[in-house]
């Protein structure tokens, strides 16, 4: 071989070598942007929570102070106290809304579900409209159906009640349908057929497999459902009317009157009122996540 044919294949290696490189490099310049993109917006999304925090242990005089203020120059935890004892009764509050949040969330996982089963496993006659008719439900505003709804409960004797805020709840969530229908789409016929093999009833096989295997996506709707009514502020507002019926996230307004806002007060009591949201979230992430996945796996 010529010295021309070596310096020839060297040459080509080169280049090939070059191209392999740029080609892996490629993907990392964009994974390294993705990161970057992600990384910016979480820190962006997370300067209101930190604002909250900051004015919620800041003296009363720092907070017309200008500049954003997310570092606060005094530490004050006495004001989560003091927040607890404007509120005038916090544990009754937090009753209310413990019983609203834990009935709603029990009765929306088993309602929504069993329709959810319904529409992924049952033939019926006109099922698959049904279905695109509960799903339409979503994009109907709930300022629409608020005065009719209102006017029913009222009819009811419901009005001044927590029933308004639990009722709804057992007769599902279009948008929790959807979310559980699309991962019972996923598990396997197979299982279904040899329960039915073995004599399992329709009920029998949504309540010991169905539900079992639906853990991730369960999860995940108890979540939002639980975020939803937890923080929920429109629905008590316009149903109670008594102290002793008030919710916490109803109570945050006591902070407000005719001379203006407890600013401290009221980012202490928010603080406060928000820490289950995060502690639920950090329990059920892995679950969260997996069941956000799967849903969206087959339609």
């Amino acid at each position: 071989m010529s010295k021309s044919d070596g310096s020839d294949m060297s040459d080509k290696s080169d280049v090939s070598a070059a191209n392999n490189k740029g080609a892996v490099t490629a993907p990392r310049l964009r994974r390294a942007l993705a990161y970057i993109v992600l990384i910016t917006g979480g820190l962006l999304m997370l300067v209101p929570f930190l604002w909250m925090l900051s004015r919620s242990v800041e003296l009363p005089s720092e907070v017309a102070s200008p500049g954003l203020g997310l570092i606060p120059k005094h530490f004050r935890l006495a004001n989560y106290a003091d927040a607890l004892k404007l509120m005038k009764y916090p544990q009754l509050y937090l009753y209310n809304t413990l019983k609203v949040t834990a009935l709603t969330v029990v009765g929306g996982l088993f309602s929504s579900s069993l329709v959810a089963f319904a529409f992924a496993r049952l033939r019926a006659p006109g099922r698959d409209l049904l279905f695109i008719l509960v799903i339409s439900t979503i994009m109907l505003p709930a300022q629409v159906t608020m005065i009719p709804m209102f006017m029913i409960f009222r009819g009811l004797g419901w009005y001044d009640t927590l029933l308004p805020l639990i009722v709804p709840a057992f007769f599902g969530s279009a948008f929790s349908i959807f979310l559980i229908r699309q991962f019972f789409l996923t598990i396997p016929k197979d299982l279904e057929e040899a329960a039915r093999i073995d004599g399992c009833s329709t009920f029998r096989i949504y309540w010991q497999i169905f539900l079992p295997l639906s853990k991730p996506v369960l999860a995940t709707v108890a979540f939002f459902s639980f975020t939803a009514h937890w923080n929920d502020f429109m629905t008590p507002l316009i149903y109670l009317n008594s102290i002793e019926k008030r919710t916490l996230a109803l109570a945050l307004a006591t902070f407000q009157d005719v001379w203006g806002v407890d600013i401290v007060s009221l980012m202490a009591a928010s603080t406060l009122v928000l820490l289950p949201v995060l502690l639920m979230f950090f329990i059920g992430q892995r679950y969260i996540v997996q069941g956000n996945v799967m849903s969206g796996s087959k339609g």
